[in-house]
């Protein structure tokens, strides 16, 4: 069973993409010892039309971004739910938007891959998915550190 769901939303489907997200969500999976959890994710890739629409909607900012991430657990509740291997039944563990313009856009801006800029994309979400974020300096460093991991675990680099 794959532990996400891609959707395609205005924007043409790529098998490429397709092999990204598993090849990051298994590591993601692996590395935060959630395999047999039978949590899930939903990525949408789509285009900045769309994802400025979600932002106005449910963060009240009305431009487009890169990536948007709806976590359905609070940290605290999700830990304790991997703690105690709470995992009966199939679960969400959030919802990823992508624009996938953006990505090729900050791919050429930041010099590396499209797909380093997806993986990137996909992990950061992931992580806000678990309930990590990056609005203090403390949570930015170990947020990033997680994310790092990841990538050069699956030798994605810069």
């Amino acid at each position: 069973m794959e532990n996400y769901e891609i959707i395609y939303k205005d924007i043409e489907k790529v098998k490429d993409w397709e092999d990204i997200v598993k090849k990051v969500f298994s590591k993601c999976f692996e590395v935060e010892g959630l395999l047999d959890s039978k949590l899930y994710i939903t990525v949408t890739f789509t285009n900045p039309e769309n994802i400025q629409n979600i932002n106005k909607e449910y963060r009240n900012i009305e431009q487009p971004t890169d990536v948007l991430s709806f976590p359905m657990f609070q940290k605290e509740e999700l830990d304790k739910k991997i703690q105690e291997n709470d995992f009966l039944y199939q679960d969400i563990l959030g919802d990823i938007v992508i624009s996938i313009p953006k990505v090729e856009e900050q791919a050429k801006e930041y010099g590396h891959s499209f797909e380093r800029e997806l993986s990137y994309m996909l992990v950061h979400g992931f992580y806000h998915l678990m309930g990590y974020d990056h609005m203090e300096e403390s949570d930015k460093k170990e947020m990033r550190a997680k994310e790092e991991n990841i990538l050069n675990t699956l030798t994605i680099l810069r």
